[in-house]
């Protein structure tokens, strides 16, 4: 666990214009296995994390995938 400037209980990081975005992921560069997901954080300040849920279930985030956005 730990504190962040940005983030408390009535304050969090600004989302950039991904957020809600429909996203195509895949893992360890394999595209021939894809997941469809949603950004459902896309910081644009500190601490700079985006989340994705995928739609079976996982969530992960974006240092742990590769993803695209859908157009």
């Amino acid at each position: 666990m730990g504190v962040h400037p940005n983030i408390s209980a009535t304050r969090f990081p600004k989302q950039g214009d991904h957020l809600h975005r429909r996203v195509r992921v895949c893992f360890h560069y394999d595209p021939t296995k894809t997941f469809p997901g949603e950004i459902v954080r896309d910081d644009t300040e500190d601490p700079f994390i985006t989340i994705i849920a995928i739609d079976d279930g996982p969530v992960v985030l974006s240092t742990e995938c590769q993803y695209s956005i859908e157009p």
